[in-house]
């Protein structure tokens, strides 16, 4: 198996109600005309080739969806898209709030984020980015006449490693978990809960030639045919552990706080 992964230059700037199909089509179309030995050397060059999966930043859905504030409400608006409070810390530049959003997505600052957009403006994340994934899947493969996937990237930080990735927030038309439960490892043994995230692995792929200040908002990863699939599959929501499935739903600090009040009031109660 082979994997190759580009970014088409000449997307402009995105603002509220452009059509991101034709913008992201237009680059593609003019990618292919211009180097065209980048996209394959094994098949003849296309825009977009059967099996390809388009990684599409969040940041162009937000502007074309015109999910934009001033940035003065900055706070206000974390607070807005917050549903639960997992963690919060203070630091020498003011305080970091670790939320769970209106997605499910435990992030910092709900997602809430001003960089690479205008001063005084910062972006929210999609309402619904799986929607948003499969508006611009179909749209694509009906331009194109090719079967591909979408996934709609943002960057998160990790609980116990530094530093931060590119994850799918958002995904149609691929599978989102290559669930191996229940085959067999190279020594036959049986896999119990191998379920690689490969939507989260396309998205960190797409940013490694995206990059973070390049001007590059969409990446074409060719190779993957094997990941794409309907496109009313499940999304990227499906991926995020909710409920009792999350082990970790505090952090160290608000736990013990937690723990601690809950102990108090049970003293009280004489139990």
């Amino acid at each position: 198996m082979s994997v190759s992964i580009f970014a088409p230059n000449g997307i402009p700037e995105v603002s509220a109600g452009d059509d991101l199909v034709a913008l992201i089509s237009a680059a593609l179309e003019r990618h292919a005309e211009l180097a065209p030995d980048e996209t394959s050397r094994e098949t003849s060059p296309a825009a977009l080739q059967d099996g390809d999966i388009l990684v599409v930043t969040s940041k162009i859905v937000s502007k074309a969806e015109g999910r934009q504030v001033e940035a003065a409400d900055r706070e206000a608006a974390i607070t807005a898209e917050t549903v639960r409070v997992v963690a919060t810390r203070e630091h020498p530049g003011g305080v970091t709030r670790i939320v769970e959003n209106r997605l499910g997505i435990v992030s910092a600052a709900a997602g809430v984020d001003s960089s690479n957009t205008p001063d005084g403006v910062i972006l929210l994340l999609p309402v619904d980015p799986d929607a948003s994934a499969r508006a611009l899947c179909a749209s694509l493969r009906e331009r194109f006449g090719v079967t591909i996937g979408v996934v709609i990237s943002d960057t998160l930080g990790r609980p116990w490693r530094q530093g931060q990735t590119d994850v799918a927030i958002g995904a149609a038309g691929v599978r989102v978990l290559d669930d191996l439960r229940g085959s067999l490892d190279a020594n036959g043994r049986t896999l119990d809960v191998t379920a690689p995230a490969v939507a989260d692995e396309i998205a960190g792929a797409g940013d490694l030639v995206k990059g973070k200040a390049a001007g590059l908002p969409v990446a074409v990863v060719r190779g993957l045919g094997h990941l794409v699939t309907d496109i009313d599959a499940p999304g990227a929501r499906s991926i995020v552990r909710v409920g009792p499935d999350d082990m970790f739903r505090l952090g160290t600090r608000e736990a013990w706080d937690e723990g601690y009040a809950a102990g108090v009031a049970a003293a009280a109660a004489g139990r």
